[in-house]
């Protein structure tokens, strides 16, 4: 299956909702492979950490490639990475993404890498890929929705985010209609939730009010989310305990139709984190 995470409202958590459920779904002996289209690449410094530094293809060079400006001799894979967990890989972003943009939209580039994913799944027997996708609707977001099976929509339980919502679902709709039959919205992931407070609950009733499809469990806000962004481990391998990754979890499981345990409250740290991350993790237990 392949997942566009797609959210034209910034700081959502678009980024943490990709890269830690394609985590779980390794977790679960599922292969999975994040694609980052935002060039600040955010989600491929998450996955990577230094060693994004020693990376010698991007997504960058993918897109050249199709405009004939670089040879590219196995297309999209020559940019695919391992990470340092069983099954999950990530094709880096690149800076290179905004001098792209423009030239990839006057030749209508748009399908080129739907394609090459498909040739991609086929070749190295792939089961899910996850697009992180910039904050807006641009090309590299429009290829994501184009190249994807459903869309997951983060919502932070902000009022401003219900608007952006419904944006998206039209946006979605108008997509399945002029180009991509088949997509579908795969529900709202609510990131960030808080159940003491009144208003997240209030703006959930709002949406199911509406028919939307609200996605259970709902992901707690919890500090732990930073702690794992600065030691650049996804929570699945840095917290595998805690609250949140179980909540990750059963997330995963629900969309993969699997029965899962409900979350539990306290957990530990990955005793044995995999290199290269053995120094960082270790620094902050």
């Amino acid at each position: 299956m392949k997942w566009a995470v797609f959210n034209q409202k910034g700081g959502v958590g678009k980024t943490s909702v990709t890269c830690n459920l394609a985590a779980a779904f390794a977790k679960k002996g599922r292969k999975t492979l994040v694609v980052d289209l935002d060039a600040q690449g955010n989600a491929s410094r998450y996955l990577l950490g230094d060693k994004l530094e020693e990376t010698e293809n991007t997504i960058g060079d993918f897109f050249a490639s199709t405009l004939s400006f670089k040879l590219f001799r196995n297309s999209i894979q020559d940019a695919l990475y391992e990470t340092a967990y069983k099954d999950l890989y990530v094709i880096p972003s690149s800076q290179e993404l905004k001098e792209l943009q423009t030239k990839l939209e006057g030749r209508y580039k748009v399908f080129k890498l739907g394609e090459a994913i498909d040739a991609t799944i086929e070749a190295l027997g792939l089961d899910d890929v996850f697009f992180d996708t910039p904050p807006s609707l641009n090309f590299y977001s429009m290829s994501a929705l184009i190249s994807a099976d459903r869309v997951l929509i983060p919502f932070d339980c902000d009022a401003f985010s219900a608007d952006a919502i419904l944006n998206v679902m039209d946006i979605v709709e108008e997509v399945a209609a002029d180009h991509k039959p088949g997509l579908e919205v795969g529900g709202i992931v609510i990131n960030q939730f808080q159940s003491t407070a009144r208003l997240p609950q209030a703006s959930i009733d709002g949406l199911l009010s509406q028919g939307l499809q609200v996605l259970k469990p709902f992901l707690s806000s919890s500090v732990i989310m930073r702690e794992s962004h600065s030691v650049n481990i996804p929570l699945p391998f840095y917290r595998p305990g805690h609250k949140l990754t179980q909540e990750f979890g059963a997330l995963a499981g629900s969309l993969l139709g699997l029965k899962t345990e409900a979350p539990v409250k306290k957990g530990r740290r990955c005793p044995e984190p995999k290199a290269p991350f053995e120094e960082q993790a270790a620094k902050e237990s």
